[in-house]
């Protein structure tokens, strides 16, 4: 999930487990004694103390004490994008990632304060926020890349040729016609991924602002199903 500070992996098994604890629980602290002290007079001490754990620790998880701030989970993108990996293949992209994205934020439904004491915490500070504006945007390119490739392996290896074009024959296309190419060699999402990979971003964060105001009103998951609605539909202006 992330460029900002994930030193551990997502995986399974006991050891990874204890692994994503120790760090939830770092992030946990860092906000907590943020949020009642400023993140200005938080320090690396007192938030391995408030885990439990040593500064030793503390750094086997963050490059610094800024980056513990910034985000609470940080293995949810990775979640989100296997889980939208493994949607049934019949889902249309908007749908299997709704389903992923509701999985993921059910969690924040039960850490209520939690994540509101960050959103607290990241507007009081706003080169934290800069910071967290930054790895959401890493997470958005890493969507990006996972909804290009759920859809290339439904349409198939020879999706990028048109139909019933032969890529040797003269006047077929060649690399200059290609999909653009990424870091590290890997295809560049086209139009459509990073589009819907910024829509979630954008339908996730107004989700999470507006249940957060009302909390004590609507339900997280009603608030979440009907911003996806109102985009599946073309965004109609709502009735008065």
């Amino acid at each position: 999930m992330h460029t900002m500070t994930g030193k551990d992996a997502v995986g399974g098994g006991l050891r990874e487990r204890k692994k994503r604890a120790t760090r939830a629980a770092l992030a946990e602290a860092a906000v907590r004694l943020a949020a009642e002290h400023g993140a200005d007079q938080v320090t690396v001490e007192a938030i391995s103390a408030a885990a439990g754990v040593s500064v030793r620790t503390f750094f086997n998880y963050f490059d610094s004490r800024d980056d513990a701030f910034v985000v609470v989970d940080a293995d949810a993108g990775e979640r989100v994008r296997q889980a939208f990996l493994a949607a049934p293949p019949e889902l249309p992209p908007l749908e299997a990632l709704r389903e992923a994205l509701a999985a993921e934020l059910r969690e924040a439904e039960r850490q209520h304060e939690l994540w509101s004491l960050h959103a607290r915490v990241l507007r009081s500070a706003p080169h934290l926020l800069v910071r967290n504006l930054g790895a959401q945007m890493a997470d958005e390119s890493g969507l990006a890349e996972t909804i290009a490739r759920r859809i290339r392996a439904e349409d198939g290896p020879d999706a990028a040729v048109p139909s019933g074009e032969d890529p040797d024959r003269e006047g077929a296309p060649d690399t200059a016609t290609a999909p653009p190419r990424g870091d590290a060699g890997r295809a560049a999402p086209g139009l459509y991924p990073r589009l819907l990979a910024a829509v979630a971003g954008t339908a996730v964060r107004v989700s999470v602002q507006h249940w957060c105001e009302r909390a004590d009103e609507v339900s997280f998951a009603d608030v979440f199903r009907e911003v996806f609605d109102l985009i599946a539909s073309g965004l109609p202006v709502p009735a008065r």
